[in-house]
């Protein structure tokens, strides 16, 4: 029996995807696809394959019943290259197997991250791990400036530290001295299971744009290898909003008052139908799409 194979992946496989200044998604291997989802899902009754139209309503049923298991049947391998710092919000993901290029055996590259002068930003006052407000360019110039000059002075001095002729200091002890915008690169193996957790909190516009920049790589990628699980993914998951018990109570009560002809008043009826907090008021309009 022949390996399954996707035409489309397989000619995927050794090409870099460019992710913003030096890094790069690349596709290493894959195992599985649509079918293989549908044949795990079926094997407690000992049917195969059935059609593809069959596949895509067991696919969807399975994504929106959240029937998980049958997901983890299809993996990849990817290998990134990335700043460490978003390596280390890539990282909480903890649900895949990973080996990095090590700074104790190697010597890292000088290669920085250097955000472009429109994705620098001031703190956000209302989002406390995020950015808001756009600086100025001449403003947004000087901070890259300064982002350069240090990362390259660092990288100076790590140079010095490591030199044979010099200190001659471990490798393991001058890495410290680098700042967190260094590349580093990985090998990165996940289900799909778990990369579809993964592109929905990193690839919702909510994340922090470097990372994203990664997932929305990933979320192209997904989309040739497995494209009714990827469908089936947005319908259910990534446009798709989750109710708490006391929004769904409102909203059953604005149902009940629309079956009679009344027309609902959202901002006079979440305080009177609800038991919402101010925040919690704000991000149930917002899953409605009304404004305040």
């Amino acid at each position: 029996m022949e390996r399954p194979n996707n035409p489309i992946m397989d000619r995927q496989i050794g090409l870099s995807m460019k992710a913003l200044d030096h890094g790069f998604v690349r596709l290493v291997d894959y195992m599985g696809d649509d079918a293989a989802i549908c044949q795990a899902a079926r094997v407690s009754y000992g049917t195969g394959t059935k059609s593809t139209s069959e596949d895509r309503g067991l696919i969807r049923y399975l994504m929106s019943h959240r029937h998980t298991t049958p997901f983890e049947m299809c993996e990849i391998k990817l290998h990134v290259k990335l700043p460490i710092f978003v390596a280390r919000q890539w990282i909480r993901h903890r649900t895949a197997n990973v080996n990095e290029y090590s700074a104790r055996y190697s010597i890292l590259d000088r290669e920085f991250y250097f955000p472009e002068v429109g994705d620098i930003a001031k703190q956000s006052q209302s989002n406390k791990q995020g950015r808001e407000l756009d600086l100025d360019d001449l403003c947004a110039e000087e901070v890259r400036a300064i982002i350069m000059h240090d990362s390259n002075r660092a990288y100076d001095s790590y140079e010095e530290l490591v030199d044979e002729d010099g200190f001659g200091l471990a490798r393991e002890l001058a890495r410290m001295v680098l700042p967190t915008n260094i590349y580093t690169q990985w090998y990165w193996k996940v289900d799909l299971h778990n990369l579809l957790h993964f592109l929905s909190l990193r690839a919702d516009p909510h994340a922090q744009m470097e990372i994203r920049v990664y997932a929305e790589l990933i979320c192209d990628l997904v989309r040739q290898w497995c494209p009714q699980a990827f469908e089936a993914f947005e319908d259910y998951v990534m446009n798709a909003e989750r109710f708490s018990r006391m929004e769904m109570e409102i909203v059953r009560a604005l149902a009940e008052k629309a079956a009679v002809g009344t027309a609902p008043n959202f901002m006079r009826d979440l305080t009177s139908l609800g038991d919402l907090n101010l925040r919690e008021q704000r991000e149930f309009l917002a899953k409605l799409g009304v404004s305040e």
